[in-house]
């Protein structure tokens, strides 16, 4: 570098601008001095800077969910809220590491300049297993009274509430929520629907239910018909499950939604292509994202950051 502002006619912090692309050097000088290294083959050594700087310009992100073959990580959760994060990052000049829970012991998550959690786990268990790294840390999820961290998330309990008008609206008396609550979205989702059905004189019915497929919906629906348990309205917490609960609802021969409504959550691609179309509530994924970067960009220079609710919005279709 010290060559390079020889050769140049400048100082190194001048050269130091003009190979980072700083605005605080004229566009004539840092095309000159780019071209100059160039020619004499310099290039900037990003694991020195690092360490001179005491930073990796990485931002770790752990994915807190388990692929299989029905719900893979190509759907919304978490493929869009990632675009959104990556977008943000890559521009501010950072690296991206993505992990789930399983290698998130490994070094070079726990050398990043943070991480960003999606999924808060059950009873928030991820949220206090990943804080034992020291990072500064995001979350996606839902907010708690005492968050010691900045969470980003949509409204779920709107989204239960939403839900709960719109079988109200239709007449439904006997109501399902299928899902499993020990998650703080899903409680709160949970708590939005039972709260406004109750309030009109109706006492849902929780089956809970741990995974968040098609083949999960479908036992769902067949235990209630096993028990003989009456329902014509059922909200499930993901569209995966939902889409399993109309088909095993066509397999007892009723139909939708003339004999049963259903509503997903997520509103994913495939949600408006399903046949009958699904009913869903929709989250913004790629506002989220961002959101979730941006706050991290934040606490990595030291600035506050507080949590923040995104707003959701029913989009009612065929069922």
């Amino acid at each position: 570098m010290a060559d390079l502002a020889e050769l140049a006619g400048v100082s190194k912090i001048t050269v130091s601008r003009a190979l980072a692309d700083s605005p605080l050097v004229t566009p004539e000088t840092r095309e000159r001095i780019q071209t100059l290294a160039r020619d004499h083959g310099y290039k900037l050594n990003v694991s020195a800077r690092n360490l001179r700087l005491r930073r990796s310009h990485t931002v770790a992100v752990i994915v807190e969910m388990k692929p299989s073959s029905d719900r893979t990580m190509l759907d919304p959760y978490p493929l869009t809220l990632l675009g959104g994060i990556a977008q943000e990052l890559t521009a501010a000049g950072y690296s991206v590491l993505l992990t789930t829970r399983q290698g998130a012991a490994a070094a070079a998550v726990q050398a990043a300049d943070g991480l960003i959690l999606l999924g808060q786990g059950v009873r928030q268990d991820a949220v206090r297993r990943f804080d034992k790294l020291g990072l500064p840390m995001v979350v996606w999820g839902a907010h708690g009274d005492e968050d010691a961290h900045a969470v980003v998330g949509s409204d779920n309990r709107m989204g239960g509430r939403l839900v709960a008008e719109h079988f109200l609206r239709q007449g439904r008396r006997h109501p399902v929520f299928v899902g499993n609550p020990s998650h703080p979205e899903i409680f709160e989702r949970l708590s939005g629907f039972v709260d406004t059905l109750t309030a009109h004189g109706i006492k849902p019915l929780l089956l809970r239910r741990d995974e968040f497929t098609l083949a999960s919906g479908i036992d769902a629906v067949h235990s209630l018909a096993t028990r003989k348990v009456p329902f014509d309205a059922l909200f499930a917490c993901s569209d995966l499950l939902a889409m399993g609960a109309i088909r095993a609802v066509q397999e007892l021969g009723r139909k939708v939604p003339d004999d049963c409504s259903v509503v997903g959550y997520d509103d994913m691609p495939m949600a408006a292509a399903f046949q009958p179309a699904l009913s869903s509530v929709r989250q913004d994924w790629q506002a989220g994202g961002s959101l979730l970067a941006q706050k991290m960009l934040a606490l990595i220079a030291g600035e506050p950051v507080e949590s923040q609710v995104l707003p959701v919005s029913l989009v009612a279709r065929a069922t």
